[in-house]
């Protein structure tokens, strides 16, 4: 089998919804992405890719007809490169990774372009057609946004609780208070903050044409737990989850070129990572934001190490619970978990946040000279993804 390698990897800053990239088609925040992984490897021919594969998770407004084909046509990659989109929720930016890598280890393809977006600010309304012409009654427009919609009534109830509430259960589930919720949020805003002060995302981002946005647009510097513990509930009159303890509706995208060993000489670069292990799991649909602890239990195995050899992990923060009830199960320092900021802080535009976490990994890896790291993220309807990363630069 050949191993695959992250070559480098590129991002929007995320927006807020209805925010500064509420004007930006999510195909041409996607095309934005690709043309600038192009830019950074000048020396790559972009007909030497074999495939573009692409997350995404709602697909039902301008992200339609395979948005990962649009936006490689739209970036000027050649018509010959054939591209696909991959809707695993939540998950689709990594599952992306995740299938490409599999297609260069099976010999399949040399170099993939992985990636995701998301404009959930843009995500339609849409309509259900009737069962025939011309109803007499009212018909409801649904939000394509987020969350459960047009539910099959043969759904147990139970299942197709709002995510907000799918995690409330969780939190009791656990016994995971309010303070711990805040407290991690606030941290994860400190640390973005912090991040982009330094310069981290300096080279992990790009602007988007016509939009006046540099940085991360739901990063708050004045994030203190006085402030977030004065926020109300959102889902139950006494529950623990605000809109200041879980991630916010967001617009973005991201890219991470994959290749073999051999695909140095078509990049004109050494890859930076090893993909070392992958891992998915399922479980009940309320319990979502738990499926990630088994996902990067089983990357970890088929990496062949365990948790006391990882010195840095990206947890997708869908909510504060949801991440503190994984850090928790993994038994690791809390520390070592989102140095760099979370999606708390950050954003969740669904498509695009497996390769944001993927992306940043790499990076952290680097910086803090660690060798392993675990990239991972919850799904809705109850799903898992795990990858692990190698820094090559190490080998501690």
């Amino acid at each position: 089998m050949t191993e695959a390698f992250l070559y480098t990897a590129v991002r929007t800053p995320f927006g807020r919804f209805n925010g500064a990239l509420g004007g930006t088609r999510p195909d041409d925040l996607a095309a934005t992405v690709i043309h600038a992984t192009l830019a950074k490897t000048p020396a790559l021919d972009p007909a030497a890719l074999d495939e573009v594969v692409w997350g995404n998770a709602n697909g039902a407004g301008e992200d339609n007809r395979n948005v990962a084909r649009m936006a490689a046509l739209l970036a000027g990659v050649p018509v010959s490169v054939p591209a696909t989109t991959v809707n695993r929720l939540c998950g689709s930016g990594l599952d992306a990774a995740m299938i490409g890598s599999r297609q260069i280890e099976t010999g399949d393809a040399a170099l993939v372009l992985t990636g995701g977006v998301e404009s959930m600010t843009r995500a339609p309304w849409v309509l259900p057609k009737p069962g025939r012409a011309f109803p007499a009654g009212d018909a409801t427009l649904v939000s394509t946004t987020l969350g459960w919609r047009l539910v099959n009534p043969r759904m147990p109830a139970e299942w197709t609780v709002s995510l907000g509430e799918a995690n409330e259960q969780l939190a009791q589930r656990f016994s995971i208070s309010r303070e711990r919720q805040d407290a991690f949020a606030v941290r994860s805003h400190t640390l973005a903050a912090a991040a982009w002060d330094d310069g981290f995302y300096d080279d992990l981002v790009v602007p988007v044409e016509g939009a006046e946005l540099l940085r991360d647009e739901g990063v708050r510097t004045d994030a203190t737990v006085e402030k977030v513990a004065g926020l109300k509930p959102s889902f139950r009159p006494e529950g623990t989850i605000t809109a200041g303890n879980a991630s916010p509706l967001s617009d973005g995208a991201s890219a991470v070129l994959l290749g073999s060993s051999a695909a140095a000489d078509l990049v004109g670069a050494a890859p930076v990572a090893r993909i070392a292990g992958r891992g998915a799991h399922a479980v009940e649909p309320q319990a979502f934001g738990y499926a990630p602890v088994e996902a990067a239990n089983r990357a970890l195995a088929r990496a062949g190490i365990g948790w006391d050899r990882v010195g840095a992990v990206e947890l997708n923060e869908a909510f504060a619970v949801q991440s503190l009830a994984c850090v928790d199960a993994w038994n690791i320092d809390p520390e070592i978990v989102n140095t760099r900021g979370g999606a708390i802080a950050i954003g969740h535009p669904l498509g695009a946040s497996g390769g944001r976490i993927l992306a940043t990994l790499s990076k952290v890896l680097r910086e803090r000279r660690e060798r392993w790291g675990v990239a991972a993220i919850c799904i809705g309807v109850g799903q898992g993804l795990a990858v692990v990363l190698e820094n090559l630069e190490t080998t501690r």
